[in-house]
């Protein structure tokens, strides 16, 4: 079982997509650099995420296109989809639903070692001492929760006081998933403008992009 590293940029993202729509469930993509995990280099570092939806999560023409184009970007960018992250409309509700093992096996189907991050939803202030999600990997054709002793946190410190500031300049009110830009596409669904953001607030640099 190999390591998975989570940047600042790529948990921030996550907690403001789902601090932008508290009352629905959101998911998204998780990035990682294109040249791991491999057997000399076995840590999956998640760079980035990038969100997808806050209206309707199922399997639609919709998740096809959004798939595509993040696929394409990353590509230009030396980065691979690596994971999906969900956030359920149910406070207390942290279990990964059918629609989230279903993108999440759609991804592992194409990278080894791909993760699922479910958000926990009763920890999204900013005020809780720990990460608010639970990582899944897959092992026997079943997601299951990963050891907690692989998952590791780049400059934790760094990322949980850049997502309180953010949280207290409410910057998720920035942010775009694929459904704002689908109503508007002039709208970034990158997110240039959070990164930059993140990247003044976060000591230790993620993965320099144009984006």
């Amino acid at each position: 079982m190999a390591e998975v590293e989570i940047s600042p940029r790529a948990y921030v993202k996550m907690q403001l997509h789902a601090a932008k729509f508290p009352w629905r469930a959101v998911n998204g993509l998780l990035l990682a650099q294109r040249d791991g995990p491999d057997p000399s280099q076995p840590c999956l570092l998640i760079t980035d995420a990038m969100p997808l939806f806050h209206t309707s999560l199922a399997l639609t023409p919709m998740l096809e296109v959004a798939l595509n184009q993040v696929d394409l970007w990353s590509a230009a960018n030396n980065q691979v989809i690596a994971g999906y992250y969900q956030a359920n409309d149910q406070l207390t509700d942290r279990s990964p639903n059918l629609v989230a093992t279903k993108i999440g096996d759609r991804v592992a189907e194409h990278m080894r070692g791909a993760v699922l991050i479910m958000l926990d939803n009763g920890k999204l202030s900013g005020e809780y001492s720990g990460p608010a999600v639970v990582v899944y990997e897959r092992q026997d054709n079943r997601w299951t929760p990963k050891d907690k002793n692989l998952v590791m946190w780049r400059d934790w410190a760094g990322t949980r006081q850049a997502l309180r500031e953010m949280m207290a300049a409410r910057a998720y009110r920035l942010l775009v998933d694929f459904d704002d830009h689908l109503d508007d596409i002039r709208r970034d669904w990158a997110n240039g403008a959070v990164n930059q953001r993140l990247g003044e607030l976060t000591l230790t640099p993620d993965v320099d992009t144009d984006s």
